[in-house]
């Protein structure tokens, strides 16, 4: 596998090798001892996976505290563009985002640390998206914050009247919602 840092470094965009001959492909999409290797040491303990349709975007998501998850991501079927956005206090990379083109056609995967939010914009017909994480749900520590927040800034290529959330997702909070929850 390659493991190249993104422009927040500790957001990891990986590249398994892929071994495709007439009958198909084959990879490894997670080895414990090479993720050590090359210093992601997590250990995951729940796989998650979600079907979606063209213009569905969901995010921006993360647990707070103590139930904070750490996140490998992929996609099974079809293609996305996922985003990961840093919400660590101190972090000089502070509320910048790192978004990349997953596909089950580049078979790349995104390691997101905790501390970030994290969502997709599903830019197929469906894709089929996997997670795994390395602390388990708590409806209690869930936070969001609105995909098209200003400070934040995502370039969602899906148009307008086309992009498809949730309730939940459109009455999301803002990034100066987390800061003041932070401080409080």
């Amino acid at each position: 596998m390659n493991f190249t840092p993104t422009e927040i470094s500790d957001v990891i965009l990986i590249e398994p090798k892929v071994f495709g001959d007439n009958r198909g492909y084959f990879f490894e999409s997670y080895n414990e001892r090479e993720f050590h290797e090359h210093g992601i040491t997590t250990h995951f303990v729940q796989d998650n996976q979600s079907l979606s349709s063209y213009g569905v975007i969901r995010g921006l998501h993360c647990q707070l505290g103590s139930h904070a998850q750490a996140k490998l991501v992929r996609v099974l079927a079809g293609e996305v563009l996922d985003v990961a956005v840093d919400t660590r206090p101190n972090s000089p990379t502070f509320g910048q985002h790192v978004a990349v083109k997953l596909s089950s056609d580049n078979q790349k995967m995104l390691f997101i640390p905790r501390g970030f939010l994290h969502g997709f914009a599903v830019l197929s017909a469906q894709a089929i998206f996997s997670y795994k994480c390395d602390n388990f749900w708590c409806p209690e520590a869930e936070f969001g914050i609105r995909y098209d927040d200003p400070e934040i800034g995502v370039k969602w290529p899906i148009p307008e009247d086309k992009i498809i959330t949730s309730p939940k997702d459109r009455q999301a909070h803002s990034l100066q919602d987390l800061l003041n929850l932070e401080q409080a």
